[in-house]
């Protein structure tokens, strides 16, 4: 890793605010400036700003290239699987750009960190010890090879690369690089546990399938936005196995943990009509299939099988998504849109179980986006089409 001069180092302490696209059309006039790396560095503190927070504001941190950063965990949920192993060692065979690997770290005596990429174990190398984290070992090399040949660990950490050689994003298991499947054995002879970060897209039944010895599913959101599957596998994973859905805030987090037995032995209520609170589950929730439980965890009803919206006549405290006061219902009836409606201007649309999208309601009610009031298109359980208009 080249060393940054002290008039790059300067310039992007003074820019590091500025837009980047100006700044690159800028180099002539900074010729002591290496403005490439410049750029690159400061690209990288804004997305960390957003990111990694608790990073941004270390003096000397170094970035990598934006795809790198583009890809790596946000310290939300970084924090939150530090919570799930602590033990003796620990091995990152994916490092990255390092940020699993630094929080994953804190909880073990002796950390590994591997990547292919001779540039990101530079900038890791670099990184660590400016975080307090002397104790991580950086290792620039395969991770499947280093797996065959490392001594016994107490956890395995492993990010499988989801992109494909176009660039493109990828979802299967036996599509991403290593194939975990594949070395679902040598990771349990290695590791008495195996933590898996997935793609979101993922679909759990078929990790549940693909991957024997699964003992934990995490599925993890945050503000509301499915961003990561995490499998925990061990050698004496139990047939039950737990599924935690998470949706992480900058100001608190939400937590529903089941099983698929509980869920498909679990009776259901339904709504016979909306009462008058609206609950809509959070995403990590509806990627869970979590539907039959929130009734039984929940004094709530469901309007629709296929609708996955939840109703009360009192408010409910707790439940594990989104909670509004219902203002107004009607059909797609002209006459009873115009009544409900009324002067509405704008609103926050979503739609479940219904036979139109956004953009053709937002046209068709001539509603721009935004303000405080929500529009819920859906399907009652006498498959009645319905507008809800709620409010938090």
């Amino acid at each position: 890793m080249k060393e940054l001069s002290p008039e790059t180092r300067l310039f992007i302490r003074e820019h590091q605010n500025d837009d980047v696209r100006s700044l690159a059309l800028q180099a002539g006039k900074y010729p002591a400036v290496d403005m490439p790396a410049a750029i690159t560095q400061i690209a990288g503190i804004r997305i960390a700003k957003e990111k990694v927070p608790s990073w941004s504001n270390v003096e000397g941190i170094r970035y990598p290239h934006h795809l790198s950063m583009e890809q790596c965990s946000s310290e939300l949920t970084a924090r939150y699987k530090s919570e799930l192993a602590k033990g003796e060692s620990f091995v990152d065979l994916t490092g990255g750009f390092g940020i699993d690997c630094a929080f994953l770290s804190r909880n073990f005596r002796q950390a590994t960190y591997v990547e292919r990429q001779e540039e990101l174990c530079e900038i890791a190398a670099h990184n660590f010890p400016l975080l307090g984290l002397p104790h991580i070992s950086v290792k620039n090399d395969d991770g499947t090879e280093f797996l065959k040949r490392m001594a016994r660990a107490d956890c395995i950490f492993i990010d499988p690369a989801r992109r494909n050689e176009y660039g493109g994003k990828i979802v299967a298991i036996k599509d991403c690089e290593p194939d975990v499947e594949e070395l679902e054995d040598l990771l349990l002879e290695k590791a008495g546990c195996v933590m898996i970060k997935l793609s979101p897209m993922l679909d759990l039944s078929q990790a549940l399938k693909e991957l024997r010895h699964t003992h934990e599913v995490h599925i993890l959101a945050v503000n509301n936005e499915c961003k990561e599957l995490l499998v925990i596998l061990r050698r004496d994973a139990s047939p039950e196995v737990s599924i935690h859905c998470v949706n992480l805030t900058p100001n608190g987090e939400q937590r529903f943990s089941f099983t698929r037995e509980q869920e498909q032995q679990c009776s259901i209520s339904y709504a016979g009509q909306t009462g008058s609170y609206l609950f809509e589950p959070n995403a990590s929730i509806l990627k869970a299939g979590a539907f039959r439980l929130l009734t039984s965890a929940f004094p709530v009803k469901k309007l629709h099988p296929n609708s996955h919206l939840y109703t009360s006549d009192s408010a409910v405290s707790g439940f594990p998504g989104r909670s509004f006061r219902i203002t107004g219902q009607c059909s797609l009836n002209k006459k009873e849109i115009k009544s409900c409606l009324g002067d509405l201007r704008k609103a926050n649309i979503t739609v479940r179980n219904f036979p139109a999208s956004v953009a053709e309601l937002r046209k068709r009610l001539k509603l721009s986006e935004g303000g405080e009031d929500y529009l819920f298109a859906t399907t009652l359980g006498n498959e009645q089409k319905v507008l809800i208009r709620c409010r938090k």
